[in-house]
Order: C-alpha cells, then structure tokens, then sequence
C-alpha cells in the first residue's frame, strides 16, 4: 500500500524578483497544491505557482499581525497528510534567518518527506545591485551573517562584539533597521571606526528597491531619525569595496 503522505518542498525565493527563481523552485511552484507563502515571498513570485494551488498567507512582519510558528507547522502538516503537494515559500534562502529548523522538526515527528530548494540569499542580491562583492583580496577575509532582532524584537544580548566590530570582516545585519542604532553605538564602543562604509539595501528586487550608502554612525543616525521604512532592508557594514 503506497504512502498516502504528501511532500513538503521548502522553496527559497530569493530577493523577490522571479527572474532570480532557480528551475527547481518554478517546478514546484507550478506543481503544488498548497503554496504557504511568507509577506517577502509573495507577489510576482508567487505568480508563478500553478493555477490549481490553493495560496495561504502565513507571514511574519515586525509590528503587525503574524501567524504563529505553531500555526504555520500545523499546516504544513495538515495538508501534507492529506496527500498534497505542499510548497513552503520563503523568501531569500530558507536557511538563513527563515526558522527552517522549526518547520522541519514538526515534519519529521510526523514522517512527512520534505526537500529543500535553495536560493539566492538576500545579502548577494543587494551585493549585486550595489555593484560591490561582499569580500575583498587583503582586506575583507571573512563574511558573517547575523540578525540584528530578537524573538522580542529587540537587539541580541548575546553578540560577539569582537567578532561584529573586526574591521576585516564584511557584515550582513538581517532585520536590523530598528536595532542599529544601538548597534552601531555598541561596534564604535568596541572599536570600530565610526567611518567605516555602510550599506541599507531596502527592497532589493523589487521595483521600488534603494540603496543608501553612507557610514556606520551616518546610518545610524538617518535610522534614529527616520526610523525604520515600511520595505524589509539589509543593512551592510565593513571593507566595502570603494562605492561612488
């Protein structure tokens, strides 16, 4: 008797324009039955989900309604039980700050298969756009991604300052337009140049999409006033390669 399970494919949508799909990822788009999509992966890329596919909504955004994590599992495997195809659109690549982990634990303690479609993660894409590579012969030696935001919201008590504040090492800050401000005060406290070169990319792929380039106390500065936009953003700071 075959398995009357479905399948879970965790499909990574990169930054948000669809051209930037891998062939994979337009397959099981096309092919599902269920699309769970998050708030960043929803708009032209999920266009590209067939006609039949049943589209649920189970996005998180800072400040506003959100579906649980406990919701979004139950459904993945509610409708994987039952049979279907299930595609769990996230945006960027799942693996990176997309509580990936969650998700399929829920999945195994059901034995419920699932497959993971890697994509192009957001910091490439606004690399990319800004025309600059994240590392550099001699003087960036190292990349490090890290979330600027907690489970509250708030900037993580646990940072390796020393590790954040190496003026060797190019960062990607995910989720830290609220944050920085009190970020860049803790990087300056512990040595980093208050010049060092700075990045927001705000919507990459998108129409809308900006990059301001500046430094690290001029960004944070323009996020102390401004405040954070209504776009997700990225911010990069580090041995930027020279920007015009």
């Amino acid at each position: 008797m075959s398995d009357p399970k479905g399948m879970v494919s965790f499909v990574s949508s990169g930054p948000g324009d669809p051209e930037l799909l891998t062939m994979r990822a337009i397959l099981r788009l096309e092919a599902a039955d269920v699309v769970l999509y998050d708030d960043l992966a929803s708009g032209p890329v999920l266009e590209r989900a067939g006609s039949q596919a049943e589209r649920i909504a189970v996005g998180k955004r800072a400040g506003r309604p959100s579906a649980k994590q406990e919701h979004v599992n139950a459904l993945l495997v509610e409708h994987a039980s039952a049979g279907r195809k299930v595609v769990r659109l996230k945006s960027g690549d799942s693996g990176i700050f997309g509580r990936l982990e969650e998700e399929i634990a829920a999945l195994r303690a059901h034995q419920i298969p699932f497959e993971i479609v890697p994509g192009v993660p957001s910091a490439m894409a606004a690399a990319a756009v800004a025309g600059i590579p994240l590392t550099r012969r001699l003087t960036a030696r190292r990349l490090q991604f890290v979330t600027g935001a907690d489970v509250t919201g708030g900037l993580p008590g646990d940072q390796n300052w020393a590790a954040l504040a190496d003026g060797n090492a190019t960062t990607v800050v995910f989720m830290g337009q609220r944050t920085f401000p009190k970020m860049a005060e803790e990087l300056i406290r512990h040595g980093m140049a208050p010049d060092t070169p700075a990045l927001l990319a705000e919507a990459i792929g998108h129409p809308h999409q900006r990059l301001i380039r500046t430094t690290v106390k001029g960004l944070a500065a323009l996020l102390a006033a401004e405040g954070p936009s209504a776009h997700p953003a990225l911010i990069l700071y580090g041995p930027l390669a020279e920007m015009p």
